[in-house]
């Protein structure tokens, strides 16, 4: 089981109706738990949700609020369609709820707020993006741009919120709204000449699958280099870390006699701004091997299937066993997850950025 240090039981302090079918769950924290719940813009929080059926499932929701504004820590979830999770919280969660979540995770964040930042978004691929929206102005300098499509005017996620801050920072915020009830489903092409101005810009793309592409696919033929194209995936959890997830000890592997490739390997990793040299057996997981010594790295759904605890291979060679959401672009730039990662080289160098 998870430690129940690494699980979070947060009071429902508001229920904010954003749309028909998007509702945000406003969080009431204890001093303790702000400090627990310290997050970055852009990242997200995995929920535990009751089920009859199973005892309960895990999801994961993106935090819409921001760090620097003072605002309360907050989470918008949109119905899905077959979506029992998302259905269930917008249907029972009421004020005054309690919800267990786990400590906040993911990498769609930028490295500063201070740069020009172009943000596409769809449907409720605003929820992270609205995040960095409130970040960069409130704390930032640079300019920020937000493209968002969407069905129609009924559907826009924030729309309030978004007109007010394009009022309070006219020099700084350009918005954009899409409506394909008047536009129609926004083409690459479409959408690449949209983005053309903001080609200096980072971006960040999150929405549906098919918009995501599109998206990425205009930026790519406009030549915005790889690296400074973000995407966010949206993948269901296959497993629950709240009832299955164990911390497997990592057991020093003996060896034979010449057998070389069974000597531990050494990996040298920073996380939280600490450096820690340890021996990793071969056998072993890299996640597995840092909780098992004590060391607080993140993580979620332990099965490949989330981003909670990518992290990056600085020197050094692994193998992930599994993966569903890194692309072959941030594996190219040495991204992989360490619930995944077994050593390929004796020595390997990793940062959590």
């Amino acid at each position: 089981m998870i430690p129940v240090s690494n699980i979070l039981r947060l009071r429902v302090a508001e229920v904010i109706e954003e749309t028909a079918d998007a509702h945000s769950i406003v969080f009431d924290l204890t001093p303790e738990q702000r400090a627990a719940l310290a997050y970055r813009p852009g990242q997200f929080l995995t929920l535990r949700v009751p089920s009859e059926q199973c005892g309960s499932v895990a999801r994961c929701y993106s935090l819409s609020s921001s760090p620097f504004t003072g605002d309360a820590p907050q989470v918008t979830v949109k119905r899905t369609d077959g979506g029992y999770a998302s259905h269930w919280i917008c249907d029972n969660v009421r004020p005054g709820s309690e919800i267990e979540v786990l400590a906040p995770s993911g990498v769609f964040s930028p490295a500063s707020l201070d740069t020009d930042l172009l943000l596409v978004a769809a449907g409720s691929g605003i929820t992270p993006v609205m995040s960095i929206v409130k970040s960069a102005l409130a704390q930032g300098s640079g300019q920020v741009v937000l493209v968002y499509a969407n069905r129609d005017e009924r559907s826009v996620i924030f729309g309030h919120d978004l007109r007010a801050l394009a009022e309070k920072h006219p020099d700084r915020l350009t918005l954009i709204h899409w409506l394909e009830s008047v536009q129609g489903l926004p083409s690459t092409e479409q959408l690449r000449t949209l983005l053309r101005p903001f080609t200096g810009h980072e971006a960040f793309v999150c929405g549906p699958p098919p918009f995501m592409t599109a998206a990425t696919t205009a930026l790519k033929a406009l030549d915005v280099p790889r690296s400074r194209i973000r995407r966010e995936k949206f993948v269901s959890l296959g497993g629950n870390p709240f009832e299955t997830a164990t911390i497997t000890p990592a057991k020093e592997d003996t060896g034979s006699a010449g057998g070389h490739e069974e000597q531990p390997a050494t990996v040298r990793v920073e996380l939280d701004g600490e450096r820690h040299e340890l021996a990793w057996p071969r056998r072993s997981k890299l996640l597995d091997l840092l909780l098992e010594r004590g060391l607080d790295a993140p993580f979620s759904c332990r099965e490949g299937q989330c981003s909670a605890c990518a992290c990056r291979i600085t020197s050094g060679e692994v193998k992930m066993l599994h993966n569903e959401v890194l692309e072959a672009e941030d594996i190219d730039e040495g991204i992989v997850l360490a619930c995944q990662s077994v050593p390929l080289t004796d020595e390997v160098s990793v940062s959590y950025e």
